[in-house]
């Protein structure tokens, strides 16, 4: 019997997950509905795995599966989002996740990449697959938002969804002026001019 922590801000989600992993006789479930109580949970247990929803209230997923990973460098994170794999699945894998799940994936998928990263696995779409043998073979051109590090990342895609700076400092519970030096960098290092450029490449690139 495996024992999977399940970490998900949306009760309705976290239940339709808890049945299909339960229905199949070889997992028991626990739940978080925030980032904050999924590190609380890991700390205080022992768990086989962790499936982790990327968007969450208070702390981002990006920063749970970092800090998951220096308390528990052995236990596997699947992470599990709406998000496509073009958004996320890259930049989650380089940070030690041991798979990428779409939530529109086929229920029984759930089970299957479940069992697969307890065993030591990855579990990826073929598309991402072929995406990882591109990089890994430097055949791979990287895009611009690739370039930037976790947290300039998140600070692209709020800007993106109009947020001020303000706003997104109170989001990640950082300083303004940490924000702004984010904001500066990513600015920098995509060669764009401004709030309104980086709005833009967000929406051409279906970042948002």
């Amino acid at each position: 019997m495996m024992k999977v922590l399940i970490a998900d801000d949306h009760a309705i989600v976290r239940k339709g997950l808890r049945q299909i992993a339960e229905e199949s006789k070889q997992i028991m479930v626990g739940e978080a509905s925030n980032g904050q109580e999924a590190l609380d949970m890991v700390r205080g247990d022992h768990w086989d795995a962790l499936v982790l929803d990327i968007n969450m209230p208070g702390r981002h997923g990006l920063d749970v599966l970092q800090t998951v990973r220096d308390l528990q460098p052995g236990l596997p994170i699947l992470i599990l989002s709406v998000h496509p794999e073009d958004q996320y699945a890259m930049r989650v894998l380089r940070a030690g996740a041991a798979g990428y799940m779409n939530k529109d994936a086929a229920p029984d998928e759930l089970v299957q990449a479940i069992t697969k990263v307890v065993s030591g696995g990855k579990y990826i779409s073929p598309a991402l697959a072929e995406r990882l043998a591109f990089e890994v073979s430097g055949q791979s051109d990287k895009l611009p938002h690739e370039r930037l590090s976790d947290r300039e990342y998140r600070v692209l895609l709020l800007i993106g969804e109009g947020k001020s700076v303000g706003k997104i400092a109170l989001d990640l519970a950082l300083s303004v002026k940490t924000v702004s030096t984010y904001r500066s960098r990513v600015l920098e290092k995509m060669n764009l001019q401004n709030n309104a450029d980086m709005i833009r490449y967000v929406i051409d690139h279906n970042l948002s």
